[in-house]
């Protein structure tokens, strides 16, 4: 493993500084993706595929699509229609009503240390003080 590296107050004024042209960058993006949404839903129409090109540049839209079915409607429906063999039943644990097992006594806590997976993640903030 690396030996951590001495971090300098340029170090976190410069972090601090590109983090605020991304955003500005991603808000003029996204401005920019608006203004050709709005172009090519007007020269094509909605959600239709299409490209543009000026000087060396082409800007190319891509329609992508996906469908998905409402699970509670889904399910009423294919119950009412005799077809429980359409639906799956997941088991997953009550994970609220074990640990309120474990706070209570009830349930003994060790056992189930194992089962346990925690996810941490990382993140930077810089606040000029």
């Amino acid at each position: 493993m690396e030996k951590a590296q001495i971090i300098t107050e340029e170090d976190i004024k410069r972090y601090d500084i590109l983090n605020k042209q991304k955003k500005e960058l991603e808000q003029e993006m996204n401005r920019l993706k608006k203004k050709f949404h709005t172009y090519l839903d007007e020269e094509l129409g909605e959600d239709k595929a299409g490209d543009v090109t000026r000087g060396h540049f082409n800007l190319k839209r891509q329609i992508r699509s996906s469908t998905a079915y409402d699970p509670e409607l889904t399910i009423k429906m294919l119950e009412d229609a005799s077809l429980q063999d359409f639906v799956l039943i997941e088991k997953k644990p009550d994970t609220e009503k074990l640990e309120a097992a474990i706070k209570l006594g009830l349930v003994e806590k060790e056992p189930f240390e194992k089962c346990k997976k925690v996810k941490s993640t990382q993140a930077i903030v810089v606040k000029e003080v």
